[in-house]
């Protein structure tokens, strides 16, 4: 391999949702440089950081049958026990649930969870509070997914933040989807909630960073009490 194209196997592929964000920042650093050489760098390393936001990087994905993966990149904020959504049909009593932050450096590219059948998917408008505050679940724009499985019915919600402006879906109703395949993305910054069966327990910590399609969050088939963490 030489060495161009051992550079080229490092730097992970661009989503097409990107090109024309990127474009418009290269656009813009041009100008930039034409009005004051020192706003040109600068937009240049924005242009760059724009290309970072939608990388869309390969990722190995366990798909034994029962596994629940991380559907985002980013940190695991809370673990919870909540009531989900109405718009999600999962029920009226609190349910697991695991939120996982996504700053504007992770990739924001979205993966499934599982592999099974999305039943549903609910658009509801709203806010764009601080993705991080535990009612952006509730006020902040959101997209939801059930997605059915031979081991229970699972809830992915992509809820935008205060940067974030815009939900990506790629997928529809009624569709087979399998784990770690994308179904979408946030712009700039945001959260995915996962909304798990009653009696799974989560098999990740709070403050603990997750992949998408690669970081265990569950394991539907396993009765195990739970994990135990520590930092250092």
């Amino acid at each position: 391999m030489s060495i161009a194209q051992s550079i080229r196997a490092q730097i992970p592929p661009i989503h097409p949702e990107g090109y024309t964000f990127i474009g418009g920042f290269a656009l813009a650093s041009l100008v930039l440089f034409w009005i004051w050489s020192p706003l040109g760098w600068i937009g240049t390393v924005l242009t760059i950081w724009c290309a970072l936001f939608f990388r869309d990087p390969v990722r190995v994905t366990p798909v034994r049958d029962g596994i629940v993966v991380a559907p985002a990149d980013g940190r695991i904020s809370t673990i919870t026990r909540v009531l989900p959504p109405a718009e999600l049909g999962l029920g009226d009593r609190p349910l697991p649930r695991i939120s996982i932050f996504m700053s504007v450096f992770n990739c924001h590219v979205n993966r499934s969870p599982v592999t099974g059948r999305i039943e549903r998917i609910a658009y509801r408008p709203g806010t764009f509070i601080n993705a991080e505050l535990d009612k952006a679940s509730e006020d902040n724009e959101r997209n939801s997914l059930v997605i059915s499985t031979a081991n229970g019915r699972i809830g992915v919600i992509q809820i935008a933040g205060l940067v974030a402006r815009r939900i990506v879906s790629f997928v529809r109703e009624g569709q087979t989807i399998g784990a770690g395949e994308r179904f979408g993305l946030i712009r700039f910054g945001s959260r995915l909630d996962v909304f798990l069966p009653e009696g799974t327990n989560p098999l990740v910590s709070e403050g603990q960073t997750a992949v998408a399609g690669e970081t265990i969050l569950a394991d539907l088939k396993l009765s195990d009490q739970g994990r135990t963490y520590r930092s250092g």
